[in-house]
């Protein structure tokens, strides 16, 4: 499979900044009381809560493991495997030829 989405940890990463982003801007009119606005503090609750429905989709698709395993599916841990030395003259291994700088 070519994608290799994370849409666990992508959600849970874009709820966090967006609850961060309706923190920021939930400060002016709570703490500041600058932009009182009916509409504006709506935004404010809308964006907190799609903020929040983010972070909960992505934590419940990491912990229910709803990700199939892609690329490290059939990766057997545990059982080193080595590649043999390559073969030089009559079996014996031989160093790479060193580089010579021309000048």
């Amino acid at each position: 499979m070519v994608c290799e989405c994370q849409w666990g940890l992508t959600c849970l990463f874009l709820g966090g900044f967006i609850i961060l982003a309706a923190g920021v801007f939930s400060f002016f009119p709570f703490v500041l009381g600058l932009l009182k606005y009916d509409w504006y503090i709506a935004l404010c609750y809308v964006w907190f809560a799609l903020g929040v429905t983010f972070f909960g989709l992505g934590f419940l698709y990491e912990l229910f493991c709803c990700a199939p395993k892609q690329r490290f599916a059939k990766e057997k841990r545990g059982l080193a495997s080595a590649r043999e030395a390559a073969a030089g003259e009559d079996d014996i291994a031989s160093a790479p030829t060193p580089y010579i700088m021309i000048a």
